[in-house]
C-alpha cells in the first residue's frame, strides 16, 4: 500500500476512532446521534473515493451500496433528530472538510481496493459496538428502535466488508 493511501486510511481511521471515543456518553440521545450521523458521513465519503479510485467491479457495487444505505439511514436519522429540540446532526461542513483533505492527499493507490476493504471492516465493527450500546442502554425509546432496527444493515455490511477483504488481500 503506497503512502498516500496509508495516509488517507489511517486519517479515515482517526476520524472514525475520535467519533466512537465516547462509548460512555453513548447512551445519551445527542451523543448517539452526533456520533451515528458522522460515521454515516464519514462511510458515504469514503464510498464516493472508492466509485471514483477503484477499477474492481465488487468495490464499487459495495461501495454505491454503501451511499445508497448511509445516506438512507442519515435521513432517517435527522428526521428523528429534527422531531426533538435536544438532538442535532454532526455537523456535516466540518466532517466533509475534514473528508476533503484525507480524499485530496490519495491519489491512486496499487492497493486501494485492500485498504479500503480493511478499512470498511474496522468502521462497521466500530458503527455497530455504538449501535448495540445504544440499542441496549439508550434513553430516546424512538432512537432505540431506530438503532435496533438498523443493527441487521450494519452487519450485513460487516460480513459483506469481510468478504471483500479476505477477495482483496485482506493483511489483518
Amino acid at each position: 500500500m503506497n503512502h498516500t493511501t496509508r495516509t488517507f486510511f489511517s486519517g479515515t481511521a482517526a476520524l472514525l476512532f475520535s467519533v466512537a471515543a465516547n462509548f460512555a456518553l453513548a447512551a445519551e440521545g445527542e451523543n448517539f446521534v452526533d456520533e451515528a450521523s458522522a460515521k454515516g458521513i464519514a462511510e458515504i465519503e469514503a464510498a464516493k473515493l472508492a466509485m471514483s479510485e477503484s477499477n474492481s467491479q465488487d468495490v464499487k457495487a459495495f461501495a454505491q451500496k454503501m451511499i445508497d444505505d448511509h445516506t438512507k439511514a442519515n435521513q432517517k436519522l435527522a428526521e428523528l433528530a429534527r422531531q426533538h429540540d435536544d438532538l442535532e446532526m454532526s455537523d456535516d461542513a466540518t466532517l466533509m472538510d475534514q473528508a476533503k483533505a484525507m480524499i485530496l492527499e490519495l491519489r491512486e493507490g496499487e492497493n486501494f481496493d485492500e485498504a479500503y476493504a480493511n478499512n470498511q471492516v474496522v468502521a462497521h465493527e466500530q458503527t455497530i459496538e455504538l449501535f448495540r450500546e445504544y440499542a441496549k442502554n439508550g434513553e430516546n425509546a424512538e432512537l432505540k428502535k431506530y438503532a435496533e432496527s438498523t443493527l441487521n444493515t450494519l452487519e450485513q455490511h460487516l460480513n459483506e466488508a469481510q468478504e471483500l477483504a479476505s477477495k482483496h488481500g485482506n493483511q489483518q
